[in-house]
């Protein structure tokens, strides 16, 4: 992995995410934005009880993806998720996101928030 797409993960920001339909089996791109916490990377949202999130979905379906840089420097980067549940983590990834966005429903997030953490294959050391 080159340098400059080593510099833009290090920065967090909006990507684009192309999982695998669970049912079509067709790709599903979306617009998301992920968090670099302590050197990993991780995808989130807002809290919504009502709703299951599509993306989320389908990963826990196939947890292979593509993670797709754009903006300054663009790429597209196989990944695999791991969908967090366990409620420590949760709360631990969860408070950053918060902090970040000035939230203060944090219990909320980790209620009802979608959460995982992304690896991306050919990154062999933390940004």
């Amino acid at each position: 992995m080159d340098d400059s797409i080593r510099a833009a993960l290090a920065q967090g920001g909006i990507i684009d995410i192309t999982t695998t339909g669970r049912r079509s089996g067709q790709p599903r791109r979306i617009e998301i934005v992920y968090h670099v916490i302590d050197g990993r990377f991780y995808i989130g949202g807002m809290p919504n009880p009502d709703r299951t999130r599509r993306w989320l979905s389908n990963l826990e379906a196939n947890a292979k993806f593509t993670f797709h840089l754009k903006g300054g420097v663009s790429a597209d980067l196989p990944a695999t998720a791991r969908v967090i549940t366990d409620e420590v983590e949760r709360r631990t990834v969860l408070e950053y996101m918060a902090n970040a966005w000035s939230r203060t429903d944090l219990d909320a997030m980790v209620a009802h928030s979608p959460l995982v953490e992304v690896t991306l294959e050919g990154l062999t050391e933390t940004p």
